[in-house]
C-alpha cells in the first residue's frame, strides 16, 4: 500500500511539474508570439500611432468630443459664390523671385491674314509659368588689396609711408575656402543629410577635385575659431529659461580614447519649450550616458526640465525638476496593442490605456491658446481627474510582468511621480515630444553617415547641428546665417561688421534681411530681437 500510495504521489508530482513547465512554455510562446506581432508591425505596419479604430466607453462622449477653444457657433446666412480659379505656380513660390520672360511671336512674314491678306495685330496673350533651376556654380573671388605710396616722399624724403587698402580677413587663413563653401558644406551635410563623400562626388562632376578631408578640416577649424563662442553663448542663454526639455541618443566614434571603434557615445540634446520666443537648441557631444553630463550641463539652471523615463534625469539636483512624458507611456500601451489578435483589440487593456491618454492629450489641444494660467486651471478642473482616474485604474490592473502590458504598467507606476508634475504649471507640456522632433534631423544624418572619425569632428557636428536647427526654429535660412557667421566673425569688432558675440544669435536684432527664409507669396519675415524672459 505505501509503495501503491508513494508511486501515485510521485505520479501526480511529474504531473504537476509538467503543468508548471507546459504553463510556463505557454507563456513564453505568448510573449514570443507577440514580439514577432509587434516587429512585423514595426516593419511593415505603419507608423502613425493614431487609433481612430478604438471605441472605449469609458468617457462621455459629448465631453470628449467638446472642444473649449472654439466659439459658439453663429447663424449666418450663406450666399452663393462663385469659385475663383488659383494659379498654383505663383501662389507657392516667393513674390521676390525673379521672373524671366520669354516672348512667342509669329515671324513678320507670317503675321499675314489668311483671308485678306492684311496685317495681324496682337489681340491678347496665354501666359504660363515654370519654375526654372539653375544647377549651383563654382566661381573664384580674387581679393586684390592695392598698396599705396606717396611719389613726392620717394623722391625727398628718407621715410616712404606705405599704405594698404582695408581687406577682410578670411574664414580660414592660408586656406581658399569662401564663407559660402563652407557653409553650403555644413548644410549639405547638417540639414541634408548629404554625407562628404557624396559632396565629394558632386564637386567632382562639376570638376572640382575637393577631397572629404579637406572639407572636413574647413568645417573643424571654422567650427572651432568661430561657432564655438557662439554655440556657448548659446548655451548660457538657454540655462535663463524656467523650462527646458532634453533627449539623448546614440553615436559611434571610431577614434574615442580608451574605447573601441564599436563602442557607443552618446549625442544629448537640450532646447527650450513652447512658450519661448525665441528657441535654442543644443546638442552635445560626450563620450557615455552617465547623469554627471546633464548635470554639469545644466550647472546653472534652475526650473522643469522635461525628459523621458531615463533614471540618469533622476538623479539630477533638487533645484532641477523632472517632468515626465505621456507620449512614452501611450506607446508602450500601444505597442501592447497592437501585438493583440485583431478581434481581441477592442476591449482590451492595452486600448483602454491607449483612450485614457488620448482622452488627455485631446484636452491639451483644447488648452493650447490659453494662457499659461488659464491652461493651469482648466488642468485641475478636467485633466487631473482623468488622470487619477486613469491611476486607480492601473493600481487595479493585474498584468504579467514579462508581457508587454505588463511593461506599460510598471512604467506607468514608476513613473507616476514625473509624468504627474505637467498639471503643477501652465507652462509645462505633456509631452516631451518637442525634444525627440529636435533630435530627429541628428538621427536622419546618422542613418546616411552612420558614425563620426573623432572627437573633434563629434564636437563640431553638435555645435553645427545646434546652429542650423536653432536657425531653423527662428525663420532663418541657414546657409545664409552661416555665410553671414563666416564673413563677419572673423572681422568682429571692425567697422562695418558685428561688433559682439550675441549679436550672431539666431534672434539678434543685428540680423540681416537676407538671412530669413522667404515665406512663399510673402516675401521675409519681420525682424525681432532677443527679450529678456
Amino acid at each position: 500500500m505505501k509503495t501503491q500510495e508513494t508511486s501515485a504521489e510521485q505520479l501526480l508530482g511529474i504531473i504537476e511539474e509538467k503543468d508548471r513547465k507546459i504553463a510556463e512554455l505557454e507563456q513564453q510562446v505568448q510573449w514570443f508570439m507577440s514580439q514577432i506581432r509587434l516587429a512585423k508591425h514595426k516593419q511593415f505596419g505603419a507608423s502613425s500611432e493614431k487609433t481612430d479604430g478604438i471605441q472605449m466607453l469609458i468617457f462621455n462622449e459629448a465631453e470628449s468630443s467638446a472642444d473649449i477653444s472654439k466659439p459658439e457657433p453663429k447663424l449666418a446666412e450663406v450666399k452663393a459664390h462663385y469659385r475663383k480659379r488659383t494659379r498654383l505656380t505663383t501662389d507657392k513660390l516667393p513674390k521676390d523671385l525673379p521672373v524671366e520672360v520669354i516672348e512667342h511671336e509669329l515671324p513678320a512674314e507670317e503675321c499675314i491674314c489668311p483671308n485678306c491678306s492684311s496685317q495681324l495685330h496682337t489681340m491678347g496673350r496665354e501666359t504660363r509659368e515654370e519654375l526654372k533651376v539653375i544647377p549651383a556654380k563654382a566661381i573664384i573671388v580674387r581679393h586684390v588689396r592695392h598698396i599705396y605710396a606717396c611719389r613726392n616722399c620717394e623722391g625727398t624724403a628718407e621715410h616712404v609711408p606705405i599704405i594698404k587698402a582695408d581687406m577682410p580677413e578670411p574664414v580660414i587663413k592660408g586656406g581658399f575656402a569662401s564663407p559660402e563653401t563652407i557653409a553650403h558644406i555644413a548644410v549639405q551635410k547638417f540639414m541634408m543629410a548629404s554625407p562628404l563623400y557624396r559632396q565629394e562626388q558632386e564637386w567632382k562632376q562639376n570638376g572640382i577635385l575637393l577631397s572629404r578631408q579637406t572639407m572636413s578640416n574647413w568645417m573643424i577649424k571654422a567650427s572651432e575659431d568661430w561657432l564655438e563662442p557662439i554655440y556657448e553663448e548659446m548655451k548660457l542663454r538657454l540655462c535663463e529659461h524656467e523650462v527646458l526639455h532634453a533627449d539623448e541618443t546614440t553615436l559611434q566614434v571610431l577614434k574615442e580614447p580608451g574605447k573601441t571603434a564599436q563602442s557607443k557615445s552618446y549625442m544629448w540634446l537640450y532646447r527650450t519649450s513652447g512658450d519661448t520666443k525665441h528657441q535654442i537648441v543644443i546638442y552635445d557631444y560626450q563620450v557615455d550616458r552617465k547623469h554627471t553630463h546633464p548635470g554639469k550641463f545644466l550647472k546653472d539652471f534652475t526650473g522643469y526640465l522635461h525628459t523621458d523615463g531615463y533614471e540618469g534625469y533622476h538623479k539630477l539636483p533638487e533645484n532641477i525638476i523632472v517632468v515626465g512624458c505621456l507620449a512614452h507611456l501611450r506607446r508602450k500601451f500601444f505597442d501592447a496593442f497592437k501585438t493583440l489578435p485583431k478581434e481581441k483589440q477592442p476591449e482590451s487593456s492595452a486600448a483602454k490605456g491607449v483612450t485614457y491618454c488620448d482622452k488627455l492629450f485631446h484636452l491639451e489641444k483644447q488648452f493650447a491658446s490659453l494662457t499659461p494660467y488659464k491652461r493651469l486651471q482648466e488642468r485641475k478642473r478636467l485633466s487631473k481627474p482623468v488622470f487619477d482616474d486613469f491611476y486607480n485604474w492601473i493600481n487595479g490592473l493585474a498584468a504579467l510582468p514579462n508581457t508587454l502590458l505588463g511593461k506599460a504598467v510598471h512604467y506607468a507606476k514608476s513613473q507616476q511621480k514625473y509624468l504627474k508634475r505637467y498639471l503643477l504649471n501652465g507652462r509645462l507640456e505633456i509631452s516631451n515630444n518637442r525634444a525627440e522632433r529636435s533630435i530627429k534631423p541628428f538621427v536622419i544624418g546618422r542613418k546616411n553617415w552612420i558614425f563620426t572619425n573623432t572627437p573633434n569632428g563629434a564636437r563640431a557636428s553638435a555645435i553645427y547641428y545646434s546652429l542650423i536647427v536653432s536657425a531653423r526654429e527662428n525663420g532663418l535660412n541657414p546657409f545664409e546665417y552661416l555665410t553671414w557667421i563666416f564673413t563677419n566673425a572673423p572681422n568682429l569688432g571692425r567697422a562695418g561688421y558685428i561688433s559682439e558675440i550675441k549679436d550672431f544669435l539666431p534672434g539678434s536684432a543685428a540680423l540681416p534681411e537676407k538671412v530669413f527664409t522667404p515665406q512663399p507669396g510673402n516675401g521675409s519675415p519681420e525682424k525681432y530681437a532677443w527679450e529678456e524672459d
